[in-house]
């Protein structure tokens, strides 16, 4: 008797995810866990269901829109990484008589200019090196998505005299 209640202890669901677990696996992938992990933590909270015919090509059927979707996103960053290219954005800053900036100029001085002038790109995808200090001329890296690069000129001219 007690040899059978061992047994069923270790039985293993196959259950198909339902969002992404850490150290189990990804959103749709089918995975063999304990009955009682399945039971008690993964069904309840809504983690997992059950890997039926029905289930998989309802995921395989999202799996795919996701991934033309995906695609479609990717033509429309290099779109953009293309008309941002032969754009040079000109942001005006206080300095001394050496060219040196009283402040400094960031990733995000340079994502709101951009904005500005219609190009949606976020502060954390302009790539400084460090903060610009000093008037000049600067090639900045601007990365959209992994697969997406492109440079910008950033001009850091003196800001106009207010009389």
């Amino acid at each position: 008797m007690q040899n059978t209640q061992q047994h069923s202890s270790r039985r293993s669901v196959e259950l198909m995810l339902t969002e992404d677990i850490p150290a189990l696996g990804k959103q749709g992938e089918i995975v063999n866990v304990r009955a009682g992990y399945a039971r008690n933590y993964l069904l309840p909270q809504g983690l997992a269901t059950v890997a039926s015919e029905h289930n998989k090509r309802m995921v395989e059927k999202h799996r795919v829109k996701l991934a033309e979707l995906a695609k479609l996103r990717l033509q429309e960053l290099k779109k953009l990484a293309d008309t941002v290219s032969k754009y040079s954005v000109t942001i005006e800053a206080h300095a001394n008589e050496e060219g040196h900036l009283y402040g400094s100029i960031g990733a995000a001085d340079i994502s709101k200019s951009l904005r500005g002038a219609g190009y949606d790109v976020a502060a954390d995808c302009v790539r400084l090196e460090g903060p610009l200090k000093e008037l000049a001329m600067y090639t900045v890296k601007i990365v959209l998505h992994p697969e997406v690069e492109t440079d910008i000129k950033v001009w850091v001219v003196p800001a106009a005299a207010r009389t």
